[in-house]
């Protein structure tokens, strides 16, 4: 058969190829929490879920959204990161019920108190989105001066990648402290590194912006980081075991 013949097949293969790395780059940062809310649902306990982690994804996918008002990405990106905020607010919005239906006689904080010592840890959910809503609303405004200033959209690129990059320093350096990876998944430690490849090689691929490609390097690294600790602290124990559980849903694909 002539190589011409095949055309007919492989156009649509590749195109159907195309459309589920798209798929997978929009919705795929969002699966591991699928089962992290439906757990909490189930359990009426998000002690397990820190909420510091939705402040964190918030800010850089509400950053990444910014900086594609100054530099034009492609679409499956900024669609990742509107699905990620709502993803977020959801969760917010679980835990925060969650939390205050299991607290007894504790007085009620806001966001309007502006107590830096509570900052996060108020008691309804609306005080979490008046939060989001005066971040995106002030960076926002400095991005609209801004826009001119090819330096400072691309600052604002890294920061928005940089700040999703490190997600996962955190679980590194408790696993650190520790000297022991128990009560960490290393099947989502798995799922991380897999997810954070496939976004890496989609980056650059695609020839997204730079400080995506160096960004999810990173966060490649930091996963086999994590995962030679698994390797290193099974095998090479330095001390007893600790009995303190760490969440393992903690990070975005």
């Amino acid at each position: 058969m002539e190589p011409g013949g095949l055309e007919w097949l492989l156009v649509p293969m590749q195109q159907l190829v195309s459309w589920g790395a798209a798929g997978a780059m929009v919705f795929g940062g969002v699966v591991p929490y699928i089962p992290q809310y439906r757990d909490i649902r189930r359990t009426q306990n998000a002690e397990g879920f820190s909420t510091y982690v939705c402040l964190v994804l918030l800010v850089a996918n509400i950053l990444r959204i910014l900086f594609w008002f100054g530099r034009r990405f492609e679409s499956p990106l900024l669609w990742q990161s509107i699905i990620m905020i709502i993803t977020m607010l959801l969760m917010l919005k679980l835990c925060t019920e969650v939390r205050v239906s299991n607290e007894l006689n504790i007085k009620r904080r806001s966001f309007a108190d502006f107590d830096l010592n509570y900052f996060w840890h108020w008691s309804k959910f609306t005080d979490y989105l008046q939060c989001v809503l005066t971040f995106t609303g002030v960076t926002g405004y400095i991005t609209y001066l801004w826009l001119d200033s090819s330096l400072f959209v691309e600052t604002l690129g890294f920061l928005a990648v940089f700040t999703e990059a490190m997600l996962g320093v955190p679980q590194l350096y408790r696993n650190y402290q520790n000297r022991s990876t128990e009560g960490m998944s290393i099947k989502m430690v798995l799922m991380w590194t897999s997810g954070d490849t496939f976004k890496t090689v989609y980056f650059i691929l695609n020839q997204a912006p730079f400080q995506f490609s160096i960004c999810g390097l990173l966060q490649v690294f930091v996963d086999i980081a994590i995962l030679l600790q698994v390797y290193l602290y099974s095998y090479y124990p330095q001390k007893p075991v600790s009995h303190t559980a760490h969440p393992a849903s903690t990070k975005a694909l």
